[in-house]
């Protein structure tokens, strides 16, 4: 029954990234607004909802540590595990706006946070904390994020003729489409996490790789489909941009915001590994897009193969 629920689960979430992916672009086409900010804003914000829940739920009982491992994890395997297969299936273009701004966006954000989580390297006698005061610091952040997001909302896009005629679906039926299938893809991805879960614990696999697995993995389900059939149908600003913009959300909202609320959280289970794991995953992917202004398989193969090393590293410390 429960290998069952897992293939159910694999074919709902495929299925309604498929759906999810032509509706944004339809709506975006409709609305004649560049397809990057409906992936910067509905998609992402979608498609890290699972984040989001595991953030709140584990921030307000006491057990920081799992979010704060949720976002770093999701951060790492987003670029490195998520963007690295796209690109490997298909070489995906970004357009030079991207290089210029969003890219350099997240850069400056994944750093900041980077930056946060050494209080020990500034301070020896202090150990490593996320307090309110970083959560707001990543919260202002985020404001001039959502500044840069309005200033993109009044620009009109010019679409040609024939992209126009290949309109799928009219706004409200796009509108609909996306909200039914983020509900459809966050369910799915919650069902595929507690099936594999149980089926890891009667196959008596450990609770770490399970851990590994369901949270990490299991909540980066969403963005792995999306971003990948992104890439196959070609509409690449969708694939980069979810990814762009679900990074920024994690770090700023999913982990910012419920610390803010509930308080400080302490990070006895991170190194400088992670840290360079988080900034590395962003840096990689804004030097690879510079070149020729395409990420391709070569350069996806070192995101892949950086993304093992670090997890293999997080399996042998027990992370």
């Amino acid at each position: 029954m429960q290998i069952l629920l897992l293939i159910i689960g694999f074919v709902i979430i495929i299925k309604a990234s498929d759906f999810l992916v032509d509706a944004s672009s339809a709506l975006a086409l409709k609305l004649r607004v560049p397809k990057m900010l409906i992936a910067l804003t509905i998609a992402a914000f979608g498609t890290c909802a699972p984040e989001i829940a595991i953030s709140f739920q584990s921030v307000g009982s006491g057990n920081g540590e799992i979010a704060f491992a949720n976002v770093v994890g999701s951060c790492v395997v987003n670029v490195l595990l998520i963007i690295g297969l796209a690109s490997f299936i298909r070489p995906i273009k970004v357009k030079h706006a991207t290089i210029k701004k969003e890219l350099p966006i997240l850069v400056i954000i994944t750093s900041v946070f980077a930056v946060l989580m050494l209080d020990s390297i500034f301070n020896p006698y202090t150990s490593d904390t996320f307090s309110r005061s970083d959560g707001i610091i990543l919260l202002l952040l985020f404001g001039l994020f959502v500044v840069y997001l309005i200033q993109m909302l009044f620009k009109r896009s010019d679409y040609s003729e024939e992209e126009i005629e290949k309109i799928k679906y009219s706004s409200w039926v796009a509108i609909i489409i996306i909200v039914v299938s983020i509900i459809l893809i966050v369910y799915s991805s919650d069902l595929i996490v507690e099936s594999a879960k149980e089926i890891a614990t009667r196959l008596h696999i450990s609770e770490k790789l399970i851990t590994m697995f369901a949270i990490v993995i299991g909540t980066s389900l969403p963005e792995m489909v999306m971003t990948i059939t992104s890439a196959k149908k070609g509409e690449f600003d969708i694939a980069i941009g979810n990814i762009i913009g679900t990074n920024i959300f994690n770090i700023s909202i999913v982990l910012g915001l419920p610390v803010i609320i509930y308080g400080n959280v302490l990070l006895t289970g991170f190194g400088i590994v992670d840290i360079i794991a988080v900034f590395l995953s962003s840096a990689l992917l804004f030097l690879f897009a510079r070149s020729e202004k395409t990420i391709d398989k070569k350069e996806a193969i070192v995101m892949l193969v950086i993304f093992a090393i670090y997890y293999v590293f997080l399996l042998v410390e027990g992370y």
